[in-house]
This record gives structure tokens, sequence and C-alpha cells, in this order.
């Protein structure tokens, strides 16, 4: 499904955002549809008060399973079967009615991936054995319209959030086309792509996905 960042295994590549490839892999799309809102799970100053510098929101579709997760280390695994793993561990959230299909993709998490704030940015590093789904307002192009959604495959990690590029993004840069976005958040589907390229054109279609609300800088 067209370009992808890819790596062979026992190896770590890391890929600035800025550079991400063109095509079918990266693409701008809605993030969201915009005639059916989900609810706001948006963070404000508040949270990096408290020395919280991200909160995790798991959804199947469009139904969010358990609680917010507070990340107060400067790295998190994400992750559904870790053998003396720590951080969010989404086989403990609540059973909640699965489609076959939530089952399936959630099979296939596994290692699940790294999240790191690194200097002034958010890096996510792709542990499990399939790829994993990236979207945010720093990864596309300035003046791109709509959210670029880049395919990062096993192995591979990408810059998902700038703080200093999105220092740069004014509310005037968002179109109500394309659905609502918080603009510091960054959202990321596991082992389903959406947008112009697939089937599912927003992120809620796809079955398994988690939601990083990052704390507004002071």
């Amino acid at each position: 499904r067209g370009a992808a960042l890819g790596l062979r295994a026992g190896a770590q590549r890391r890929t600035d955002s800025g550079t991400a490839y063109p095509g079918r892999g990266a693409v701008g799309c809605p993030i969201c549809d915009p005639q059916t809102p989900i609810p706001d799970t948006s963070i404000s100053r508040s949270a990096a008060r408290d020395g919280c510098w991200c909160k995790l929101a798991y959804w199947e579709h469009r139904t969010r399973v358990g609680r917010l997760y507070a990340v107060h280390e400067a790295s998190v695994n994400v992750f559904s079967e870790l053998p003396r793993g720590s951080g969010f561990c989404l086989g403990q959230l609540p059973a909640v009615h699965r489609s076959r299909a939530v089952r399936r993709a959630r099979g296939k998490i596994g290692r699940g991936l790294l999240l790191s704030r690194e200097l002034s940015a958010v890096w996510a590093y792709n542990r499990s054995e399939h790829p994993i789904f990236v979207s945010s307002p720093t990864l596309g192009p300035p003046g791109a319209h709509g959210l670029a959604v880049l395919k990062v495959l096993p192995g591979y990690s990408v810059k998902v959030f700038d703080y200093e590029r999105a220092g740069g993004i004014g509310a005037g840069g968002w179109q109500r086309g394309d659905g609502p976005c918080d603009p510091h958040s960054v959202r990321i589907s596991f082992g389903k792509g959406w947008g112009p390229c697939y089937s599912r054109q927003f992120i809620t279609s796809c079955p398994c996905w988690l939601e990083v609300l990052l704390a507004q800088p002071r």
C-alpha cells in the first residue's frame, strides 16, 4: 500500500517526519468523519504542571476502552503481550463486546510500540510484527490540506510530533473539512490504514487505535 517505512530485523532506523516519503503511504486526508463527532479527549496546559507530558486513550472503532493513561516517564511501552513489560497494557483493559475484526486486530498488537519524548519531539518505535499507521499535525509538509497518514513497518521509528513545528501552526491552519482534530494529538492505528488509499476513510473505522494527547507547553 504505497510508500512505507521498513527495516530488517536486528537493526534500527529513525526517520524524521520532515522527510517522510511521498506517495500513498503518506497522504493528506480527514482524520475523522466530520459528520459524526467523537467525544473530546483533549488535555490542557494543567496536565504539564503535574509532570504528565501526555495521556493515552485506546479506541476500538468509535468506542473508547478504559480510562486515560497518564505518562510521566520519558518513554512508555504500549503493548498487548510483553513478558515482564511495564507500561500501558491493552490486554488488561476491561473486556467489551468486540467484533471479529477487533479481536483479529488486537491479536496482532503483540509487543506494540514505544513512545518516547526526546528533546523537542516525540518518537514512535514500532516493536510489533505488523505495520502501524500514524498521523499528526506535524507529519505532513507545511501548508498541506488534511493530515498525513504514514505507514511504519516493524523495526522502524518515526518522529510523530515536532513541538517546534506545532508552535508555528496557527488556528487558521485547519480546514473544517478535515473534521475535528486536536492540534496537540497523535493518532496511531494498529495494523490498519485509513484515508484515500484505503476502504477506511476515517480512523474511527479502524478496529484498534491509540490517541496520544500531548500536554500543551506552558
